[in-house]
C-alpha cells in the first residue's frame, strides 16, 4: 500500500471513530513533508539540514459547534488522546452558524493531474554544487564585496484529506530552490540585494549561476543611492514587487473581510475597478504551478477564474463558511492548516500581461520612480490608503538614471487600481505574479 493510501486509511478511520463518538460530522487532514537544504557563505558550509515531519489535524462538529485538535504524533495512543480532546472540546465551544462540511453533491468528482510531483530526490552534493555555482557567480560581479550566503533546497509534501461526507483524496507536491544574497560597496556606502529561483520540478529551476549573477548585479546597481524629491509622479513597480499590489486586492475581496465590512471594496462586486484592458486570473490548475492544487481544502472542485475580467470585479474569494455568511456559494478557494479551520485564499494569482515592453511603458515618463524593493506594511484595509517605504531607481526622460533609497510612496488602492497599466514581461516566479506595472499619480516622498 502506498503512503498516500495509508494516510487516507488512517484519516478515514479517525473520522469514523469521531462520528461513532458523538460528532455529527468530522474531517481530518494530514500533511507529510521531507526536505533537504544546504547553506553556505564564502564557499564554506554553514548548515546542512534534513527534516521529515508530519502534522495531523482533526475537526469535529456537533451541530453548529466545531473544535480542531492537531498532533505531530501518529502513534495509536496519541491519536486516541487527540480524538478524546476534540470530542470533549466541541461540547464547550460557542456555536458558529456558518461552520460545517460540504454537502456530498458539492464535492469534487474529477481530480486533475497537475504534474506537481518530481519523484527525483536531490542529494547533498547536488545542493552544494547549486549553492556554490550561485554564490560564485554573484561574487564574480564587479563591485560585489561580500556574501550574505547562498542556499539550495529540495522538498516534498504529501497532503491527504478525508471527511464524513464521503470525500477522501490526496496528492503530492515537490519543490526545488536556489538563492543568493550579496553585498556591494564599502563602509557606510554598502548595499545588499538577492535573487532566487523556485520550481516544482528540478528541470524547471533556473540556472544557479544566472540567479547568482542577477543577485550581484542588483546589489551593485543600488550603490550611491540618493533620496528622491517629494512629488506626484508615475510609479513603476518591478515584477518582484508588483505582485504585492495583487496581494492587497486579494485581501480586500476575501470573504471574511467583506462579511465583516472591513474591506474598502465591500460594495464593489460587479463594478469596474481597473482599466478595461486589465484582467486578473486565479488558476489553481496551472501545470507545475507553485500554488496549484487539484481540489480545495474542503474537498470542493476548484477552477481557473477571472477575478477581474476586463476591469470588472467578478467574484469574492470564498470558502464554505464565508460563502454561507454572505448568502453565496463557495468559489473553491478554501485553504487550511491542520490546526485551523478552512479559510479562503488565492492560488496562482496573476495579472495578464499588457501589450508594451517595460521600456515602452516608461518611454514617455519625463520624471518618475521605478520601485525595486519595499519595506513596511502601511496599508489600511478599511479605507484603501496606501503608504510604504521604497527603494529603486529614478526615471528621467524615459530612462533609468540613478538609484534611489529612503523613499515613501503613497496613494489610495482604488485610485491605484484604476490607473494601473501592465507591461508584457509576465514570468511565473512566485505564487502571486505580475509583470512590470505602471501606476499614475502616486506621491513619492523623500528629501
Amino acid at each position: 500500500m502506498s503512503q498516500s493510501h495509508e494516510d487516507l486509511s488512517l484519516l478515514e478511520e479517525l473520522v469514523r471513530r469521531a462520528c461513532r463518538g458523538g460528532a455529527s460530522a468530522a474531517d481530518a487532514v494530514l500533511i507529510r513533508s521531507a526536505g533537504l537544504s544546504h547553506r553556505q557563505r564564502l564557499g564554506k558550509t554553514e548548515n546542512l539540514e534534513r527534516e521529515e515531519a508530519f502534522d495531523l489535524g482533526l475537526r469535529v462538529l456537533d451541530g453548529k459547534r466545531q473544535a480542531i485538535v492537531s498532533s505531530t504524533d501518529l502513534a495509536k495512543g496519541a491519536l486516541d488522546a487527540l480524538l478524546d480532546r476534540a470530542l470533549a472540546m466541541v461540547k464547550s465551544v460557542p456555536e458558529d452558524p456558518y461552520c460545517g462540511l460540504a454537502d456530498p453533491d458539492q464535492l469534487a468528482r474529477e481530480i486533475p493531474d497537475l504534474d506537481l510531483f518530481d519523484p527525483q530526490e536531490v542529494d547533498p552534493d547536488t545542493l552544494k554544487d547549486l549553492a556554490t555555482a550561485c554564490e560564485d557567480a554573484a561574487l564574480a560581479v564587479a563591485g560585489v564585496t561580500n556574501s550574505d550566503g547562498a542556499e539550495a533546497s529540495w522538498g516534498r509534501h504529501g497532503i491527504a484529506l478525508a471527511a464524513s461526507n464521503g470525500f477522501a483524496r490526496s496528492y503530492d507536491t515537490s519543490s526545488h530552490a536556489v538563492s543568493a544574497s550579496v553585498l556591494a560597496g564599502e563602509g557606510l556606502g554598502m548595499e545588499t540585494d538577492y535573487d532566487f529561483s523556485t520550481a516544482i520540478h528540478g528541470e524547471d529551476l533556473e540556472d544557479a549561476a544566472l540567479v547568482g549573477r542577477r543577485a550581484g548585479e542588483r546589489a551593485v546597481r543600488r550603490l550611491k543611492a540618493r533620496k528622491p524629491r517629494t512629488a506626484k509622479l508615475p510609479i513603476v513597480f518591478e515584477p518582484r514587487v508588483a505582485g504585492s499590489i495583487l496581494g492587497h486586492l486579494a485581501g480586500a475581496i476575501s470573504g471574511p473581510a467583506v462579511a465583516r465590512g472591513t474591506s474598502f471594496l465591500k460594495d464593489s462586486l460587479g463594478k469596474e475597478l481597473f482599466d478595461g484592458t486589465v484582467s486578473i486570473i486565479d488558476d489553481p490548475h496551472r501545470l507545475r504551478g507553485l500554488r496549484s492544487k487539484p481540489f480545495d481544502a474542503e474537498g470542493l472542485a476548484n477552477s481557473r477564474r477571472a477575478i477581474i475580467d476586463k476591469g470588472v470585479l467578478t467574484t469574492w474569494i470564498l470558502s464554505l463558511a464565508s460563502a454561507r455568511q454572505l448568502g453565496l456559494e463557495s468559489t473553491g478557494h478554501a485553504s487550511r492548516s491542520p490546526s485551523s479551520p478552512p479559510g479562503p485564499a488565492t492560488s496562482n494569482l496573476y495579472i495578464e500581461p499588457g501589450a508594451q515592453s517595460p521600456q515602452e511603458l516608461i518611454a514617455d515618463i519625463a520624471e518618475g520612480f521605478m520601485v525595486a524593493d519595499m519595506m513596511g506594511m502601511g496599508v489600511n484595509p478599511v479605507t484603501g490608503d496606501y503608504s510604504r517605504g521604497a527603494a529603486g531607481f529614478w526615471i528621467e526622460k524615459g530612462e533609468i538614471t540613478y538609484p534611489v533609497s529612503e523613499a515613501t510612496i503613497a496613494g489610495n488602492l482604488k485610485d491605484m487600481f484604476r490607473n494601473l497599466t501592465p507591461a508584457n514581461d509576465l514570468v511565473f516566479r512566485y505564487g502571486t505574479n505580475a509583470p512590470t506595472l505602471r501606476i499614475e499619480g502616486m506621491t513619492v516622498a523623500g528629501a
